[in-house]
């Protein structure tokens, strides 16, 4: 078994590579944050409720000698929704069209029946390289994350997976995370970069801002609510007759849930909860856009929208 921990200096290569590299795992096994960690910036959503990705996010990592581009899917499980379903496919789709795929697996947590379901899943995909990660290194002890490590070779030995590597790494204490950046671009075909330098992602903004709403919406709400929050951006829209040294974008925005009854935990008592997420949401949104927003939020109910095809098509799924 080969277990990678930062050594001195990789040797350089002069060939340039691009591709793309995908990190599955059960919901929150860490995917996001690690995207994040490996762009050094927001671009993914996280949130310690599990199934908070719904896009496919790509972050693009730039080097001198590479473009390494992460496609975040959503945590592959056993759907019980038309809307798990169409989730399902969206990360099959996207293992069959990736250079490489990095399964993350949580140190703090034992490997389960999720973990076991996603790798029988990953063993039918024979060409593209495999990376097991061991994320949230920094919640335990050198003796359990060992006890870790061998249990994912010995899962990859059951199922006739070879890994390309095992990396063990914690995206919070950003520890061997340019070590996984350095182990995935040699999997990567050689070629131009594919994105413009200081590109981040190529998600639209409206679908990047929606999603930062989304993330102060789903923030201190009750377990019930998680699946039933959507976003959509109606607009965003410079406001006219602004000085050019004191531009303002207005963005009005709708929060959609299932039931009436989840309308109050969403605005909270006398709208506070809702004007949190406003301000929460601005702040991060004005981070990504690079200027002052007003940010216009409403709460409206698609009942059951999960399970409806066409309300699933108008909230963009």
């Amino acid at each position: 078994m080969s277990v990678r921990t930062q050594t001195s200096e990789q040797p350089a290569e002069s060939v340039h590579r691009a591709g793309f590299a995908c990190f599955v795992g059960r919901p929150n096994a860490g995917k996001s944050t690690l995207t994040n960690a490996l762009v050094g910036q927001k671009v993914a959503i996280t949130s310690n409720r599990p199934q908070t990705t719904r896009h496919t996010v790509r972050g693009i990592v730039h080097r001198p000698d590479a473009q390494l581009i992460l496609v975040d899917t959503p945590g592959l499980h056993k759907p019980r929704t038309l809307l798990g379903e169409r989730l399902n496919d969206v990360v099959r789709t996207t293992w069959a069209e990736v250079d490489v795929i990095g399964f993350c697996l949580p140190a703090d947590q034992k490997i389960g029946p999720g973990d076991r379901f996603i790798a029988k899943e990953l063993a039918g995909i024979k060409k593209t390289p495999k990376v097991a990660i061991v994320t949230k290194t920094d919640l335990v002890d050198p003796k359990a994350l060992a006890e870790q490590l061998i249990a994912i070779d010995q899962l990859g030995k059951e199922l006739g997976i070879e890994w390309a590597e095992i990396v063990p790494v914690s995206a919070v204490g950003a520890k061997q995370v340019d070590l996984l950046a350095d182990l995935l671009i040699p999997l990567l075909p050689e070629g131009p970069a594919l994105y413009p330098e200081g590109d981040l992602t190529d998600e639209p903004e409206q679908v990047m801002v929606a999603e930062l709403i989304r993330e102060a919406a789903l923030e201190g709400v009750r377990d019930e609510l998680p699946h039933s929050i959507a976003v959509v951006v109606e607009e965003m829209l410079p406001r006219e007759d602004r000085p050019a040294d004191r531009p303002l974008l207005d963005i009005h925005a709708n929060v959609y849930i299932e039931r009436p009854s989840q309308k109050g935990i969403i605005i909270g008592p006398k709208g506070k909860r809702l004007k949190e997420v406003g301000i929460k949401s601005r702040k991060h949104i004005e981070a990504l856009l690079g200027t002052p927003v007003f940010l216009d939020l409403h709460v409206k109910v698609a009942k059951d929208w999960q399970r409806d095809p066409k309300q699933l098509r108008k909230l963009g799924f």
